[in-house]
């Protein structure tokens, strides 16, 4: 009896019940007459069965030959559907990004300096201060602040960032600090660990402490890259030496070399760099 099913038998069984013989069948799937003999006899030496009945007219279908040959006919339908739909994928394959929030904040306002429409990736987002899981593919490209040092993982390093403090202006001397829930970014640590007496209110996410800071309640510490540029917001002191982190490019060692997470790869790295270099 048949242990796995061998596929190509099933298609070269389908090919010699459909023609009634042998030759035709050859023609047909571009095997050798001999070739496809041979495979047919050990086919029904596996299967245990007899599917064919040999004469003058050719190969007919014995009992087990017709209802295996409903099935294959089935499978064929099948095999077809699949093609189709394989053949309707179109468009640009969508590439899961994590980054932290004022990285991922640029990416997205920026995505026409580093992507466009007929590009073979799409971009798709995922907010995150803690590192996804790459191994299992929960995204294809993280942004980090340290080199990765899991085997699986490959990275570049692809610049570095600044951090400094802002407010509406100098005058504003309180902090505004995490509140319950917030993430322990580096920054949160910085603030809480010098300014910590200062905190005059929290927020437990970065948007809604730029917010505050807008409303001139207190300063907080924001990426150059990204306070440099905020509206309604001054940078209030020098870059902050001890916050000054490496960025990281990283992705999945084996994912990397697919065509779509390539593209974004260098893509990205591209976009990353030159931000790098001019802030």
């Amino acid at each position: 009896m048949e242990s796995a099913p061998q596929w190509d038998d099933y298609a070269y069984f389908t090919a010699v019940a459909r023609t009634g013989g042998i030759a035709r069948a050859a023609e047909v799937t571009g095997v050798s007459v001999a070739t496809l003999s041979r495979r047919m006899r050990a086919f029904e030496a596996r299967l245990g069965r007899r599917l064919f009945l040999h004469g003058a007219a050719g190969y007919a279908l014995t009992a087990d030959g017709r209802a295996l040959y409903e099935k294959t006919q089935e499978m064929e339908e099948v095999a077809a559907d699949i093609s189709r739909w394989h053949a309707d994928v179109t468009g640009p394959i969508c590439v899961r990004i994590s980054a932290g929030t004022w990285t991922a904040t640029d990416l997205a306002e920026h995505v026409a300096a580093y992507w466009s429409p007929n590009a073979t990736w799409l971009p798709e987002f995922v907010y995150c201060d803690l590192s996804l899981d790459i191994a299992r593919r929960e995204v294809d490209i993280g942004i980090r602040n340290t080199r990765p040092d899991q085997a699986w993982l490959a990275g570049q390093q692809i610049g570095h960032v600044d951090y400094a403090a802002y407010a509406t202006g100098p005058d504003i001397t309180g902090w505004i600090g995490p509140a319950y829930g917030a993430a322990e970014t580096p920054s949160v640590k910085w603030v809480k660990a010098h300014h910590g007496d200062a905190i005059v209110t929290k927020a437990n996410s970065p948007h809604l402490a730029a917010s505050l800071a807008k409303a001139g309640l207190g300063r907080i510490v924001l990426p150059t890259f990204v306070g440099d540029d905020m509206a309604g917001l001054t940078r209030v002191s020098e870059p902050i030496t001890e916050l000054r982190s490496e960025q990281w490019l990283v992705s999945h060692h084996e994912g990397r070399h697919e065509p779509p997470i390539r593209a974004a790869l260098d893509a990205i790295a591209g976009y990353l760099r030159q931000r790098s270099a001019v802030s």
